[in-house]
């Protein structure tokens, strides 16, 4: 059985910037049949269960797909994860049924899947700010609110600063969420003496919505 194929895959690529999205299918076994660098994998599988094996497993299998080679991901003491080469940036994100991707040459990146749940609803205070609740679409609420969600996850890594409250140090310009199209909103932070700002690009599918971003940055990860 094959993981990945073209019909259930989605594959971005612009500039120096490739993003892949897919299903996570099969078993643990099936998927890491489909990765030649076994002793990259089986002493790790064997602290993890059967869910998390899938996720983890399916990541490597969609970058070996995106770039066509093998690469070793590392995690750092925070847990961000890098390749042992240094060729791209990375960054990672799952969610129920699907695993998403995105790496760079020479940029830092940030990416974030979320299953399309009312769930985020009962978090919303801790996450969304006086400004942004007045903005919140009063057509697409829940996609609108899962896509502030998201974009301040994919910032959050992007950052990597410790301790950053999401709902006082990552803002989201007023947007008005577009559906089933890749489309883009402005984001700011506040935690860091930068102040920088974002442009955070997503898509909205029936099924999930996926924020990522990008800041220019020197190679190494640490």
């Amino acid at each position: 059985m094959e993981y990945l194929n073209k019909e259930n895959t989605f594959i971005h690529q612009f500039d120096q910037t490739i993003i892949g999205i897919a299903p996570i299918q099969g078993t643990s076994e099936e998927l890491l049949s489909q990765l030649e660098r076994k002793e990259w994998y089986l002493p790790k599988l064997q602290e993890m269960g059967e869910k998390r094996k899938r996720e983890w497993l399916a990541a490597r299998v969609l970058l070996k797909q995106l770039i066509a080679e093998e690469k070793e991901i590392l995690y750092t003491d925070s847990g961000k994860p890098y390749l042992a080469d240094e060729s791209y940036f990375i960054s990672i994100s799952h969610t129920k049924g699907y695993i998403s991707l995105i790496l760079d040459e020479k940029k830092s990146v940030g990416i974030d899947i979320e299953y399309i749940s009312s769930r985020v609803e009962k978090i919303q205070k801790r996450f969304v700010n006086e400004e942004e609740e007045k903005n919140i679409s009063k057509k697409h609420p829940l996609i609108h609110l899962l896509l502030h969600w998201s974009a301040k996850e994919a910032l959050f890594k992007l950052l990597e600063e410790n301790d950053i409250e999401f709902k006082t140090q990552l803002h989201i310009n007023s947007f008005e969420p577009e559906l089933e199209k890749v489309s883009s909103f402005t984001a700011y932070e506040t935690r860091t003496s930068k102040q920088q700002t974002f442009c955070v690009n997503y898509i909205v599918t029936k099924e999930y919505v996926l924020t990522f971003a990008l800041i220019p940055k020197h190679r190494s990860v640490f």
